[in-house]
């Protein structure tokens, strides 16, 4: 598990912390569906990334919708991600030459396919009305909602030991000086308050990214201002994930060895009681289940907090989804429609519960996790339940630059202030906003 949060971190649309990657690029070659092939009936084709798990899934679910409905074969193509073949992804949308259905990212990589021109509509489907409120909002465009979720969602949040609150007698924090006090019993009791894993540098960025939500809580239009040029992270509320984490470095919350101590070793430490929290993506307990399934158990999860407990929302990053482009016309058209909702019902679900490892709830109501599910993840349902998420920033924006990461190490460093890496930040993503040719920059 290593490697996946950290590829998608480095890879995806928003530069170093983006966690989707493109599901989409060149293709390499197609896995039979059903029964190979039906001459008598009709055959459907998804377009799926070869990496990662949603190819075997997307393979389970086509032999099992084939099963249901003899007339119709679903072949899935599989394709590399990547950023030359996400171009000819696009070629192939604006070619006409798009498969029946296709996976892609949700949330602002999303927009580059022109949705409302390039998407069929799938507003008016039954399984609409069980998506999140967030997982409708990344897969719409000013016209029409495009996708059905594949998979489930994850977080970016404090993952937090559950033995050491117990022995503590502490109590979830719900603000940020309730965090505090917590973090200086803990460290009082011989625990490191808060793991950091400097060695792998993308665990670094969870303090700003982690705190979008919280953000968007006091300022709903702050994603869609910071994409026109009208927000900074040198202001305030954007600033307060710095300067979180500039005061938890000098409080010296952090381990000792937070300068080298690698993203798999940390959750060792958690999991292990070394520790009492770490901020990290919340799909990281499908390592703790690998490495230290004994101690899942163990395993908590909350909300960054914010200064005041009103503000404190859970930053969510919604899984991929499932489009059809407009080129599928005809009763291919309503057969990739069928097999839209064949994803969204019960035998889908169990399909997807059987392959998919969730990090988080799901974002439709259609889907309940499997009973073995981390109790973490019933944590983070609160939130979602409670209207007290919203969607992490590179969903809601295209610009993210490079050098975050060497940014919030320097800040959980002390080597630099949170003021001069939030404007240093600043600076950063201009080259980046200019490529995009975004207006504004």
């Amino acid at each position: 598990m290593k490697n996946s949060p950290t590829r998608r971190l480095l890879l995806g649309t928003v530069g170093v912390a983006a966690l989707a990657l493109p599901l989409a690029s060149c293709s390499v070659g197609s896995i039979g569906g059903g029964d190979g092939g039906n001459a008598d009936g009709l055959e459907i084709s998804v377009l799926i990334a070869s990496s990662g798990e949603g190819a075997e899934t997307i393979q389970a679910m086509g032999e099992a919708f084939t099963a249901a409905n003899p007339d119709i074969t679903v072949t899935v193509e599989t394709q590399p991600g990547g950023g030359e073949g996400d171009n000819l992804m696009k070629t192939k949308l604006s070619t006409g030459e798009m498969n029946t259905i296709f996976g892609y990212n949700s949330g602002s990589q999303l927009q580059g396919l022109k949705p409302d021109e390039n998407l069929v509509d799938l507003s008016d489907q039954p399984w609409v009305a069980d998506l999140t409120e967030d997982m409708k909002t990344v897969v719409s465009g000013e016209n029409g909602l495009y996708g059905t979720p594949l998979g489930a969602s994850f977080g970016g949040a404090v993952l937090y030991n559950k033995a050491i609150y117990e022995e503590l007698g502490l109590e979830v924090p719900q603000d940020w000086a309730s965090f505090a006090a917590n973090n200086e019993a803990i460290k009082e009791a011989g625990y490191d308050a808060v793991i950091q894993s400097y060695g792998d540098p993308w665990t670094s960025q969870l303090w700003v990214l982690g705190d979008f939500a919280n953000v968007a809580a006091q300022d709903p239009e702050w994603a869609t201002e910071y994409t026109a040029n009208n927000r900074s992270y040198t202001e305030q509320p954007a600033l307060q994930g710095l300067l979180n984490q500039q005061e938890a470095a000098e409080s010296e919350w952090f381990n000792e060895d937070y300068a080298s101590v690698l993203y798999d070793d940390a959750l060792a430490k958690l999991a292990n009681g070394e520790g009492a929290h770490y901020p990290i993506l919340t799909n990281a307990i499908s390592a703790i289940a690998q490495n230290t399934p004994d101690k899942v158990e163990d395993i908590g999860v909350f909300a960054l907090p914010a200064q005041n407990a009103e503000d404190t929302r859970l930053s969510i990053w919604l899984p991929n989804a499932l489009y059809i482009p407009t080129s599928t016309e005809g009763e291919e058209l309503e057969a990739a429609k069928k097999f839209l909702e064949f994803v969204n019902s019960p035998e889908g679900c169990e399909i997807q519960n059987e392959y998919l490892t969730p990090g988080g709830p799901y974002a439709t109501s259609a889907c309940t996790l499997p009973d073995d599910a981390p109790p973490m993840i019933a944590d983070m349902q609160a939130y979602v339940d409670g209207g007290l998420s919203a969607p992490a920033l590179e969903f809601l924006s295209p610009i993210k630059g490079p050098a975050l990461e060497q940014l919030t190490v320097e800040v959980g460093s002390g080597i630099t202030t949170a003021e001069k890496a939030a404007a240093e930040y600043d600076a950063d993503v201009v080259k980046q906003a200019k490529q995009l040719g975004i207006d504004g920059w």
